[in-house]
């Protein structure tokens, strides 16, 4: 267990770490607009494989249709982060989901169906921030419980109302954000009447598949669309009492930059109901898996779809 131990120390001093980045980063953002640019546009993404795939595919699409120059800002640490950057107009446009938008932004109770759930986020984040939403490019990425296929099989598990009278000899890992998200830990472990043999090891998004895999921990909170998720056998469990919502993956676009550019509106159209859950996992594992480079793969997949030569 030295190795679990270990990883658990680095995740806290990475949780620790990342607070630290959060608090300098609201420094370099600070909370006042700034203006759109007149002759470029700024994408923005989180610091994990699937935010970075959407913001190349943004980058892109714009590049081909338009005479803007696009600049990227990608792996800006976290939701919180990037929310904080698009206000400041440090980017114009970035990648996010709508249960996110909703519970970690809005704070806002965890109901709704995916139109429902994709209106209210637009409707508050356009009255709120004068910010807006593009249309949902198709997949939903919401929280996937993961255990080993092996696991699954054997003990005939397909749900976590299921799986939680075997929690207590697990050993469950999952990343910073989701330890403290009003849709995260605390409340699916009191949903679920979850319990573990030891508290939850903290540790990096990408990590979690491999040390699930690897038997360092027996559960993790990872993401629906993980391209690992087939690679490594692994099994995702079934939110058999829906606790989380809908998490359509859309662009939060600065309205003064629509404003300024508003052919961007047809542009961002392209990705309306692109892609689907099966797309995106093979995006990602693209990357995590194959370890190709984002900017040949997004090129591809545009190009497959008729949205670039």
């Amino acid at each position: 267990m030295t190795c679990i131990s270990n990883a658990s120390d680095r995740g806290h001093r990475k949780g620790r770490v990342y607070a630290a980045i959060c608090l300098l980063l609201l420094a370099v953002f600070p909370l006042s607009c700034a203006p759109s640019h007149s002759d470029r546009v700024v994408i923005g993404s989180k610091n994990f494989t699937e935010s970075l795939m959407l913001g190349e595919l943004l980058s892109q699409l714009i590049e081909a249709h338009t005479a803007l120059k696009v600049e990227r800002r990608f792996y800006l640490a976290g939701s919180y982060i990037c929310q904080q950057a698009i206000l400041a107009g440090r980017i114009d446009i970035y990648p996010e989901y709508t249960g996110t938008a909703l519970t970690a932004i809005l704070k806002e109770k965890v109901e709704g169906d995916r139109a429902g759930v994709y209106q209210r986020v637009k409707n508050e984040y356009e009255s709120r921030f004068h910010l807006t939403l593009g249309p949902p490019f198709g997949f939903n990425n919401t929280f996937a419980m993961e255990i080993r296929g092996d696991d699954a099989r054997r003990l005939k598990l397909t749900n976590l109302s299921q799986a939680a009278a075997f929690t207590p000899q697990w050993h469950a890992g999952f990343g910073y954000e989701f330890m403290g998200r009003p849709d995260g830990y605390p409340g699916l472990a009191a949903a679920y009447g979850l319990h573990f043999a030891a508290p939850p090891r903290i540790m990096d998004l990408g990590l979690l598949a491999p040390a699930l895999k690897n038997h360092q921990i027996d559960m993790a909170a990872g993401s629906a669309t993980d391209g690992l998720i087939p690679a490594f056998d692994l099994f995702v469990l079934d939110d058999d009492r829906h606790y989380f919502p809908p998490y359509e993956a859309v662009a939060v676009i600065r309205q003064q930059t629509l404003q300024q550019h508003p052919e961007l509106n047809q542009i961002l159209s392209g990705l309306d109901g692109m892609i689907s859950d099966q797309e995106m996992q093979k995006l990602n594992y693209a990357l995590d898996g194959q370890h190709r480079d984002a900017k040949d793969v997004a090129h591809e997949f545009l190009r497959s779809k008729g949205l670039v030569q």
